[in-house]
């Protein structure tokens, strides 16, 4: 069986994003170097930033389209975060949101990445 266990993001400058994810997780990545940083996750995930002027192939047309997204269990715990990330000044895509599968809210990252924030799946 083949699980995949790594997500890699193309982004302007490595170290800038690398300086994001670090306050954003509040952890340090376990590999960085100029183009390339390691954060692991919880779960057996890696999340790789990669310089988007040294991917190889090179990716041709526009972005692919997605988000990263990240659970949270308990009550009231999205809006918690929610209020947590607006106030640190967070780029708030979709603010605190009751959808069909219950509070959300989207941010994104300097490179334009949208991050979900939800209660996990029940």
């Amino acid at each position: 069986m083949t699980l995949p266990n790594l997500i890699i993001l193309y982004v302007k400058d490595t170290k800038a994003s690398t300086a994001f994810y670090r306050k954003l997780f509040g952890r340090d990545p376990a590999f960085e170097a100029p183009n390339f940083t390691a954060f692991p996750l919880d779960g057996g995930f890696t999340l790789g930033l990669w310089a988007e002027a040294n991917v190889k192939p090179q990716m041709p047309g526009s972005r692919a389209r997605g988000e990263i997204g990240v659970t949270i269990a308990g009550d009231g715990a999205v809006a918690a975060k929610y209020e947590e990330w607006r106030t640190e000044g967070y780029d708030i895509e979709q603010p605190l949101t009751a959808m069909d599968f219950g509070p959300t809210f989207v941010i994104s990252d300097i490179d334009g990445h949208r991050i979900r924030v939800c209660e996990p799946d029940k």
